[in-house]
């Protein structure tokens, strides 16, 4: 490990454990432009020391410091003896009695200066305003958790602005895929983007003692990236660093990224997640589909869904030895079943692709969810389950993935699994989605919790007005919580939003494995006012 060391003589200010005041500020800001390995010291420290020591200097100038009205003078130490950048003369060669003297004091001075390094790193002011653990909305996780930031657009081109955001999501990825961290979903820490949030306000709200920001400029074949990690309760920068590189290099600078957030939390990898990380496509031209993919998933269109299942082919038609196209195909195939046009069919087909996906790949955790989703359409639940904990198991940070594993687990009837991962896939992901709350709200419901279920309905409900499944299920709870005049008004709002509901219709949505529960929700729709 390689340090920086600043060195400033002027005030300090010493409050208990902590120190600061204009002398630690310039030192720090000298400790920041060092090279690593190197000292890099003041112009009131180098007229104090210029003739003491046997060592050259480089004059770099005036530097400008935040909170300092004038420059300060900065010196980069020479680690041998030479005649100093700015003029001074080499000194003639010492007797040896006095070098040894010499020698004595220098290293005393770097013992110390190194101390003194070690100790304000640990005890200088905040760099960022620090976050407060009392007031965070969730409790913190014993693991290290984390929340990776959408990166900012630097290139002026909105249409770069699925890259941008591509990059933050691929690390996040790659993180959840570490079992010793607590990683939140991409939809919760991208609802900072464009807003004027300070890191302590996101650390509050997500609950988390980490926070990663960037920033992303792509002209022609060339990238820049900076990131920096920042630990928001103590309000300091672990590290950041920048790249300034051939586009082909995009892979080794997101996989340096990552290295060095694991290795800064201090998290050691087993063998299986060492293998995890590494495994990405190596492709530009699939990196890049793959990014305007991600993009398309949440926008809702018919055409954003029709140019998704193109990428996916031509991911396929460039990488067919990968699983990574297949999957995509696959959940392509799946939200075409989602809109009525071939349920069976497109059924069908997604199940073929998630089978084809995990014969090439049986770690791809995405390809695994679709294999559960799957596998709940076809009423097979405990096939669901399995596919889901393994979904799971490779990718513990993946939120959709335990909220698909808590409805699979709610409808085969063991509702305290499944309790527990719709929590955890809203831990994960604070801002959810409107079916994270309405699978917890399904859990409640059929652990008789009616209360507790309305109260998720009611999330849901705010996240997705016209969400029709959200007005049955509230009629349903209403009329078994025994409120009939609030069952009957949402009951209302449901065949206003789509007037060719039934009972007989509803009972086709319903798949539970417990046949007693399910006519206990068709009975309870009936009685909330909807039409046979």
């Amino acid at each position: 490990m390689q340090f920086r060391i600043g060195i400033n003589l002027g005030d300090v200010i010493q409050e208990e454990e902590r120190i600061y005041g204009d002398g630690v500020n310039i030192a720090a800001r000298l400790e920041g432009i060092a090279d690593p390995g190197g000292i890099c010291i003041s112009k009131t420290a180098f007229d104090q020391i210029e003739t003491k020591l046997p060592y050259g200097y480089e004059f770099l100038g005036d530097q400008t410091v935040k909170n300092i009205p004038k420059p300060v003078g900065a010196y980069r130490v020479l680690m041998e003896p030479r005649v100093t950048v700015a003029g001074k003369p080499e000194k003639e060669k010492l007797p040896p009695k006095r070098r040894k003297t010499l020698l004595v004091g220098v290293a005393t001075l770097f013992i110390v200066a190194v101390a003194v390094g070690i100790w304000q790193f640990y005890t200088r002011r905040p760099s960022v305003e620090p976050a407060s653990v009392e007031k965070m909305a969730f409790p913190l996780p014993e693991k290290p958790s984390i929340a990776v930031l959408a990166f900012d657009n630097l290139s002026g081109d909105p249409e770069q602005e699925y890259f941008s955001d591509g990059i933050a999501e691929n690390i996040i990825t790659v993180l959840s895929k570490v079992d010793a961290l607590f990683v939140i979903a991409r939809n919760s820490s991208f609802t900072y983007t464009g807003k004027p949030v300070k890191v302590h306000q996101i650390s509050q709200e997500l609950g988390v003692k980490y926070v990663l920001e960037g920033s992303v400029q792509k002209s022609g074949d060339r990238v820049r990236i900076s990131a920096q990690l920042i630990d928001a309760i103590d309000g300091q920068h672990l590290w950041a660093e920048k790249y300034d590189r051939d586009f082909k290099d995009i892979f080794e600078i997101q996989d340096d990224i990552t290295v060095k957030i694991v290795n800064a939390l201090r998290i050691k990898l087993t063998a299986g997640e060492q293998v995890r990380l590494s495994k990405s496509t190596k492709n530009p031209d699939v990196f890049l589909k793959t990014l305007e993919m991600h993009s398309l998933i949440n926008d809702g269109t018919e055409e954003s869904l029709m140019r998704f299942g193109q990428l996916a082919q031509e991911v396929i038609d460039i990488e067919p030895e990968s699983s990574l196209g297949y999957t995509q195909l696959g959940w392509y195939q799946k939200f075409l079943a989602n809109r009525g046009i071939s349920p069976r069919e497109n059924i069908k087909k997604a199940f073929m692709l998630a089978q084809k996906a995990l014969s090439m790949d049986e770690a791809d955790s995405f390809a695994h969810t679709l294999m559960g989703t799957i596998y709940l359409l076809m009423r097979k639940y405990e096939e669901a389950i399995s596919s889901g904990k393994r979904a799971v198991e490779l990718q513990p940070n993946h939120a959709m993935a335990h909220a698909l594993l808590g409805s699979s687990l709610n409808i085969a009837g063991r509702v305290d699994e499944a309790i527990a991962h719709c929590k955890q896939a809203i831990r994960l992901n604070p801002f959810p989605a409107y079916y994270y709350y309405h699978h917890l709200g399904l859990c409640y419901l059929q652990n008789e919790q009616y209360e507790d279920a309305l109260a998720e309905f009611k999330k849901a409900l705010q996240r997705a007005p016209n969400a029709i499944f959200n007005h049955i299920t509230l009629a349903g709870t209403y009329s078994l919580a025994g409120r009939e005049d609030e069952a009957r008004a949402s009951a209302a709002k449901a065949l206003e939003l789509d007037p060719k509901l039934s009972v007989k219709s509803v009972s086709k949505m319903l798949l539970y494995k417990n046949e007693a529960y399910t006519k206990l929700l068709i009975d309870a729709v009936r009685k909330a006012g909807f039409p046979e």
